[in-house]
């Protein structure tokens, strides 16, 4: 039982002795106390003034002699200030509470709820490498992840690949085209970028051919219906549709490569999947509902026999489910792999990590789902995040200006082994192959720390100068207190877990109630989906261990029962630091 809880039920037994009330649970409101006042927890009082019938200096007043006087061993100073009671809570259960804190190997995460929850991030297309916003949306997943199951739920991680459609057709177009055979092995790329170049080529030609019927008189709005390269892609696509196989036989090779540059990519970032879906397989179950519900009424077909749903009694529009050729459109395909997992999963709670320009899509996909008979449709979850934007402005694959995320993880690596040449060697023993595993710890958390904790719905700005500084809010600065910890730790040698009573200084106990907090932080984190909730934890927490590290001896403490009760101390934090960065999907170096 936390002490909140305590001084919870403490403060009902208070109430009903005085004033003869059955409180409920809105009516004791425990906080921590402001720094500008002495005390670590507030009762708030006002929620009482009405059954109690006084002043609220006087119920702050009654309420705190009744507890000094009937719990003292826990409560052992307290000052009223207007409708606020501070209680000071002794050293002795500061101490019980580290203990028990050491002594819970889980610490932090809650009971199984035996439930699921299926997370879907992500969702790459096989025209081209993973960039900058990739990187956001999976750090995004991958965390919210990890801390839902912290909090209890079965996680399956999932991805769904976009391998099929008009920009796949448009890299293979360019790759026959263009390509001249080429490979990843005869250029040397990860087949990833190699197809993205392609994808980028056919945008290039085709802009030129735009640009030579619009100059031979045709409005731009027709040239881009009319230019050779895009009616060429549009008809491989219905091809590849109707199974062609030279077409499937391409697909296949050029899709391989890109799986394999994916691959590549995501074993560096750290993140991974339970199951992994592909459009080319769950499009199929798309059309069929979509048939499915043109039959039963729920859709209409237009003249040119295209599929639309009409969603104007929801306070929408009416959107596109089948093109007049017969092929499907993002929805359709999201209809049908929906229907999968549910088939495939007992699902409890199904969350999609998607940038927030498609909140409109998934507004629709909800509806059409429970349109078409499925349970599950009104309950997905839009985990709607911001954009990353760079100091020059939005990035366009198309035009090739993205950050690619092979290239800002390599330099964020170069950067931390950069920084760690210029500053004095601290470490002379070192090898090289530890260095550099150093230098990729650090340089891939400075990236996921200054990602991830940013309020994961606002739009943010990347800065890979600011991420990867030593000192405030980044991921490095956490990275070192924890390494700092554990050169401590080490020199200690074993050490005793008995605590005796001591005094605590006001640091102390402001680092026992920091990590107190621990528990609350990782359940709020997981209603809210916010891994932004974990980071900023431990940006403070490492903040407060350094102002008591710059204040008090450890290893030079005379008093062996005060330096035991600080390595204990010392050991809990970096424990913990190092289970919120895991959830944060970033490692910890135990050298720096």
């Amino acid at each position: 039982m936390s002490i909140e809880q305590i001084i919870s039920n403490k403060v009902t037994e208070a109430v009903k002795a005085l004033y003869g009330i059955d409180a409920d649970e809105k009516m004791i409101q425990i906080q921590k106390t402001k720094k500008e006042f002495e005390g670590h927890f507030t009762l708030v009082v006002f929620p009482l003034l009405r059954a109690a019938k006084k002043k609220p200096q006087d119920v702050a007043t009654e309420i705190g002699e009744w507890l000094i006087s009937n719990c003292k061993e826990i409560i052992c100073r307290y000052n009223a200030v207007q409708g606020f009671l501070n209680l000071v809570i002794s050293s002795d259960i500061w101490l019980k509470t580290l203990q028990a804190i050491v002594s819970d190997d889980n610490y932090g995460t809650q009971a199984d709820r035996h439930k699921l929850m299926m997370v879907e991030y992500s969702s790459p297309n096989t025209n081209k490498p993973l960039h900058l916003g990739h990187v956001r949306n999976n750090l995004l997943g991958y965390a919210i992840a990890q801390i839902e199951a912290a909090n209890g739920w079965k996680v399956v991680k999932t991805n769904i690949v976009n391998d099929r459609g008009i920009h796949i057709c448009k890299s293979m177009l360019a790759w026959l085209k263009f390509g001249n055979g080429e490979t990843p092995e005869s250029s040397g790329k990860k087949g990833d970028h190699l197809i993205g170049d392609y994808y980028v080529l056919f945008d290039k030609e085709y802009k030129k051919q735009i640009k030579e019927l619009t100059e031979g008189g045709m409005d731009e709005e027709t040239a881009k219906k009319e230019a050779p390269l895009i009616k060429e892609a549009q008809q491989m696509l219905l091809r590849w549709e109707q199974g062609d196989k030279e077409v499937r036989d391409l697909w296949a090779k050029m899709n391989s490569w890109v799986y394999a540059g994916f691959d590549e990519t995501y074993k560096q970032m750290g993140v991974s999947f339970d199951k992994i879906y592909y459009e080319s397989n769950t499009y199929l179950e798309g059309k069929k509902e979509v048939e499915r519900g043109l039959r039963e009424g729920l859709f209409y077909k237009r003249e040119d026999g295209s599929v639309w749903a009409d969603l104007t009694k929801d306070g929408l529009d009416e959107k596109l489910l089948l093109r007049q050729d017969g092929t499907s459109v993002y929805m359709t395909q999201d209809i049908g792999t929906a229907k999968l997992r549910y088939e495939d999963y007992p699902i409890d709670k199904m969350v999609y990590v998607v940038g927030n320009e498609q909140e409109y899509h998934f507004k629709v996909l909800s509806i059409l789902l429970d349109r078409l008979g499925f349970r599950f449709g009104k309950d997905l979850v839009h985990f709607s995040y911001g954009m990353v934007e760079l100091p020059n402005g939005k990035m366009k694959s198309r035009e090739g200006t993205v950050v690619d995320a092979d290239d800002l993880m390599e330099v964020m690596i170069q950067d931390a082994r950069q920084i760690s040449k210029d500053k004095v060697n601290t470490l002379p023993d070192i090898t090289k192959e530890e260095a550099n595993e150093i230098a990729r710890k650090v340089g891939l958390g400075a990236l996921k720390y200054f990602i991830l904790k940013v309020d994961p719905r606002k739009t943010m700005l990347f800065n890979p100068e600011e991420s990867i500084d030593f000192n405030g809010n980044t991921g490095p600065f956490i990275q070192y207190t924890y390494a700092r910890i554990q050169s401590v730790l080490r020199k200690a040698g074993n050490i005793k877990s008995e605590l005796t009573n001591i005094t605590l200084k006001d640091k102390e106990i402001e680092l026992i109630q920091r990590l107190t907090e621990y528990p609350q932080v990782i359940r709020q984190a997981g209603e809210d989906f916010s891994p932004a909730l974990i980071a900023n934890y431990c940006y403070a927490l490492a903040s407060d261990f350094n102002s008591f590290y710059h204040d008090f001896s450890i290893l030079g403490e005379d008093d062996m029962n005060v330096r035991t009760f600080r390595l204990v101390l010392c050991k809990s934090i970096a424990r913990t630091l190092c289970h919120a960065f895991k959830l944060l999907g970033i490692e910890m170096p135990e050298r720096m």
